[in-house]
């Protein structure tokens, strides 16, 4: 059965359920778009940009992308706040 529930507040924040991925890390060079594997800290990519300079000298600026995962969970009033929520 499917319920619709108007004027019910809401709020949005990280995801930090069970199994939910932590903020994911990305070096993207500006000048031939490369980029560093992803990783869940800023360290492997941050090195991965200095390593690509050093190899390619006039390649010096980068753009740190990070993909960070939120969800959106009843607040309190909404009649579903004390439910468990679905994955």
């Amino acid at each position: 059965m499917r319920s619709v529930i108007r004027y019910a507040e809401w709020t949005l924040g990280a995801d930090t359920t069970p199994g939910a991925s932590a903020p994911i890390h990305v070096m993207e060079c500006t000048t031939c778009l490369d980029t560093s594997p992803p990783s869940d800290t800023r360290d492997g990519p941050e090195d991965w940009a200095i390593r690509h300079t050093a190899r390619h000298h006039d390649h010096a600026g980068f753009r740190a992308v990070v993909t960070s995962f939120g969800r959106v969970t009843p607040a309190p009033g909404n009649p579903l706040y004390e439910q468990p929520s679905p994955r």
